[in-house]
Parts: structure tokens; sequence; C-alpha cells
């Protein structure tokens, strides 16, 4: 275990520019997953009753409406 410590450290710890990039690029990709997974779960939660999925039913009750006219 002492050997996988000791490579972190002198691969990526070592060097305050590589340590610090690796945590930005991390919180970055951890942001964007987040993100993803939080979206993808309110649409789940919330399918029907959003304006993405109710949007054809009131376009096409419009273009009814014009062609009555």
């Amino acid at each position: 275990m002492a050997g996988i410590a000791e490579v972190i450290y002198q691969s990526i710890i070592r060097r305050n520019a590589v340590f610090m990039a690796g945590i930005f690029s991390g919180a970055f990709a951890f942001e964007i997953a987040f993100d993803s997974a939080s979206n993808k779960i309110w649409d789940t939660v919330n399918r029907g009753r959003q304006w993405k999925d109710i949007k054809p039913m009131y376009l096409n009750k419009a273009e009814e409406d014009e062609d009555d006219e």
C-alpha cells in the first residue's frame, strides 16, 4: 500500500501545478456529471408536465384554430 501512495505522491501531488490542474479538472468533470444526472432525474420525475413535453399539443391546437378562421 505504501508503494501506491508513493507513486501518487511522486506523479501528482509533488508538483503543485499538476495537483491543482487535477483538482480543477476533477471538479469540472464532477460538475458536468452531477448536472447531467440532476437534469435526467428532474426530467424523469416531471415527464409530461414540462413545456418540452406539452408544446406539440398547443402548437397543433393553434394551427387548427388558424385553419378554422
